[in-house]
Parts: structure tokens; C-alpha cells; sequence
């Protein structure tokens, strides 16, 4: 068990350092209730709380994430300074954009994986980069998910019978 402790006592050793919440903004603590302050978004006004201790235990605890998970919360347009200062520029060009936006969902949502692949990178990924022959597509396998497009398990499925040919040609 020794192992399974150190293991755990590193985990939580990162929510010591930089914790929910500061101990400046704990006013008092009885061992039963915990008194503290924080700044209101309703209001924009420091208020004051006073909870029982496992309230507060069960407040801070939600702020640690799982083993494996990890949190952003200061990078990129999410990030709450960020989005305040474009947060106008954001709006108003969605504004402009709201019709254009629209059609142009619908048009890709009609075009082809092959269409799309070469809209985007000018080249046809079907065509074989060695013979420049088309080449046909039986199945596609992805290092994460495994294979995720099997023809020849949609030709046993039956999928081509309707034609009246033999799905085996």
C-alpha cells in the first residue's frame, strides 16, 4: 500500500499548490462551520458565506479533476480574460456571417469524404500517389479507433443485394 499512497499523496499534491481556493478568502473556521468570501458575478459585490465543513469539503472537491483529465482554463479565446476583451468582435461578426454561415453548412454537409478531402488539400485521395491510377476503397482503419469503413463487410451484410448481382463477383 505504501506505493498506492505515494501515488495518491502526488496526485493531490498539484490542488496543494494551486488550490479552489485561496486561504486568504477563509474569514473563519470553528471545526464545524467554514466562513469565507468571494466576489459575486451577480452582484459585483465581495459577499460572505457561511457553510457546515463537509459543504465546503464537497464545494472544493468538484474543482479537482479525475486521474488522467486534465483542466485549461487560461489559454485561447475560452479563456475568461480573453473572451471579455473579443467577446463584441465575436458577436458582431456572427452577425454578418448568420446567413452566409447557414448555406455553407449545407453545401458541405453535400458533398462527398473524396469531394471534401480535395477542396481542402487539392489533391484526390483516391488516386494512387505512385501509378496516379483511381484506386478503390475497401476499407479504412484508423491507429485509434480501428477500422471504421469495411466494404467487404457491408458487400456480406448484403448491402449490394438489390442490384441482382452477386455481391462475390
Amino acid at each position: 500500500m505504501p506505493s498506492r499512497s505515494q501515488s495518491l499523496a502526488t496526485y493531490l499534491a498539484k490542488y496543494v499548490v494551486s488550490p479552489p481556493i485561496s486561504l486568504r478568502r477563509i474569514d473563519r473556521y470553528d471545526g464545524q462551520r467554514v466562513t469565507y468570501h468571494y466576489r459575486s458575478h451577480k452582484s459585483e459585490r465581495v459577499e460572505q458565506e457561511t457553510v457546515d465543513v463537509f459543504t465546503f469539503i464537497g464545494r472544493m472537491i468538484q474543482h479537482t479533476c479525475a486521474k488522467g483529465f486534465k483542466r485549461m482554463r487560461d489559454y485561447g479565446v475560452q479563456a475568461t480574460k480573453t473572451f471579455a476583451k473579443i467577446k463584441a468582435m465575436i458577436h458582431a461578426a456572427l452577425a454578418k456571417v448568420k446567413g452566409v454561415v447557414h448555406g455553407a453548412i449545407k453545401i458541405s454537409a453535400a458533398q462527398s469524404y473524396r469531394e471534401r478531402y480535395r477542396q481542402s488539400t487539392g489533391r484526390d485521395p483516391l488516386i494512387c500517389p505512385h501509378c496516379q491510377h483511381e484506386m478503390g476503397l475497401w476499407k479504412i482503419w484508423h491507429p485509434k479507433y480501428g477500422v471504421v469503413y469495411d466494404e467487404l463487410d457491408a458487400m456480406k451484410r448484403g448491402r449490394y443485394a438489390s442490384t441482382g448481382k452477386s455481391a462475390y463477383v
